[in-house]
């Protein structure tokens, strides 16, 4: 069950960035004893697959901070942020981590479906991201793309750590933020209906 709850979370991460969890399983399987990939995700942690990873994580943390491009970035991710969701997912739902110590069930079912999933499991943040996004900047004037960017990067970290460290603890965070952003949604609407 931890597994398929890591795999989960790390194919979240990867909907609101795709490369966030795809780099840190791949820093971490190279030069760490935290994770131990499972063989068709060891590629991950080749040198030319962490340099693109880095190269496109960066791109993707600038462009998706000014507006307009961060739309036009979620229209391209649409492909990639569900694929890379469905990599995760096997690699993290099928590898030995600090929380997972017994992947076996996994690997013995293959990559398909545990990709599917995941790439299923991705796609629900990413179509969220792009929705909310546009409005947010018609709402804002842009203001806070850059905000909004950051937050969504940072919170891709904090899943990704903690589904690879202590996976509950990373569903409570998940939870927690997403309670927070009903509340605020609620508050909003009760406001205007008021105004």
């Amino acid at each position: 069950m931890t597994a398929v709850l890591t795999g989960g979370l790390l194919a979240t991460a990867a909907g609101l960035n795709a490369y966030v969890p795809m780099l840190l399983l791949g820093l971490l399987g190279r030069f760490t004893t935290f994770v131990e990939l499972p063989e068709a995700s060891a590629w991950i942690t080749s040198d030319w697959a962490l340099g693109v990873l880095v190269v496109l994580f960066i791109v993707e943390a600038l462009v998706d901070k000014v507006p307009l491009f961060d739309t036009i970035n979620d229209v391209l991710q649409t492909v990639v942020r569900p694929a890379a969701g469905g990599m995760v997912f096997a690699a993290g739902s099928g590898s030995e981590t600090v929380a997972v110590t017994d992947p076996s069930a996994l690997n013995e079912q293959g990559m398909l479906w545990p990709i599917i999933i995941g790439a299923v499991i991705a796609l629900v943040p990413h179509l969220l991201k792009s929705l909310g996004r546009p409005v947010l900047n018609a709402m804002t004037g842009g203001t806070s793309a850059a905000v909004v960017s950051t937050v969504e990067d940072a919170g891709a970290i904090a899943i990704s750590v903690l589904a690879i460290i202590i996976p509950i603890a990373a569903l409570l965070l998940l939870l927690g933020v997403n309670w927070a952003i009903v509340l605020r949604i609620r508050k909003a609407r009760r406001q205007r209906r008021g105004a």
